[in-house]
């Protein structure tokens, strides 16, 4: 009784390793290929649930159905205007034919690795055969202009294929290297760009240089200004200073000519008046002339002698 109890316990055993060897459960984001003595067998299982195999002969391998990543090196990359830069990029990928995919990579490290083979090589052949401005730039976009002087400064080159377009050569030209590999590449894009140190050294000063030279028209079209506006200040100060002079003579002019028509009006009367005025008129002349240092010289016949005389 004890060994027939003993015999149902090992053949329990048995059928539940057995059991488990025979069974794997395939879930929504797993993929799997069978293999007998390291060769596949049978057609991939896709479909996720409970599926059966040969316990100890055949195996099972598991392979992702999700997206996956593939994060490429930084590289130095020369360009097609021998412009040197660094390059940083990234892609998504999935394994579309399993079996495919387990006969000729095995495993997805060994996927990783020749997927670093194809699409950095794609990624420096795409670099290489192109220039510097279709790589950092997408579209022939119209700069904004916001001031006038900007409109001959702010002049943007002309791209021939641009970084969108290039990133869709690569991502072609890799899915065509990796048709017979069992893999699709979903996507491809730059992550990031720079300049070598020298290059960006270069970039730097012509930056320094072209922000200099617009200061320098910046402070070239502001000196013009002043000047016109100090040429239009001495021209509109002559202009009024000239017609205040004239406005001025013309107001002596006319005071003078009042005062001369009073003068005349008043000592016209008789003999006396008119000598008066006549010698009050010498008077002020020689008042106006005369100071301490001048030395006059007089005709005998001119009034202002006769008058003189006469004090004498």
């Amino acid at each position: 009784m004890k060994k027939s109890n003993l015999f149902y316990i090992i053949l329990v055993v048995v059928a539940v390793i057995l059991s488990a060897q025979s069974v794997f459960i395939l879930d929504e984001t797993q993929q799997a290929i069978v293999t007998q003595f390291g060769k596949p067998v049978g057609e991939p299982r896709t479909s996720p649930g409970v599926n059966i195999v040969v316990p100890f002969i055949q195996k099972v391998q598991f392979f992702d159905k999700r997206y996956l990543e593939w994060d490429g090196d930084k590289n130095q990359v020369p360009t097609k205007d021998k412009k040197y830069i660094f390059v940083d990029t990234y892609a998504r990928w999935e394994i579309t034919n399993p079996l495919q995919f387990f006969i000729r990579l095995r495993d997805e490290r060994s996927a990783q690795s020749r997927l670093d083979d194809i699409l950095d090589g794609e990624t420096r052949n795409a670099i290489a055969n192109h220039n510097l401005l279709d790589i950092v730039r997408s579209t022939n976009r119209e700069p904004e202009v916001t001031e006038e002087f900007m409109e001959e400064l702010e002049i943007l080159e002309e791209i021939e294929v641009g970084r969108d377009k290039i990133e869709e050569i690569i991502l072609q030209k890799a899915n065509e290297r990796t048709s017979d590999l069992g893999v699709r590449i979903l996507d491809f894009r730059f992550k990031r760009m720079n300049y070598v140190d020298e290059v960006r050294d270069r970039v730097y000063d012509r930056m320094i240089s072209e922000r200099n030279r617009i200061a320098d028209q910046f402070r070239s079209e502001g000196q013009g200004e002043a000047r016109k506006i100090l040429g239009d200040k001495e021209r509109d100060l002559a202009q009024i200073q000239s017609e205040a002079q004239r406005q001025a003579e013309e107001i002596r002019g006319r005071a003078d000519a009042e005062a001369t028509e009073i003068y005349a009006s008043a000592y016209n009367q008789n003999r006396q008046s008119i000598d008066l005025y006549k010698f009050l008129r010498s008077m002020e002349a020689l008042e106006n002339s005369l100071d301490e240092e001048t030395n006059l010289v007089i005709s005998s016949d001119s009034d202002l002698f006769k008058y003189l005389k006469q004090m004498n």
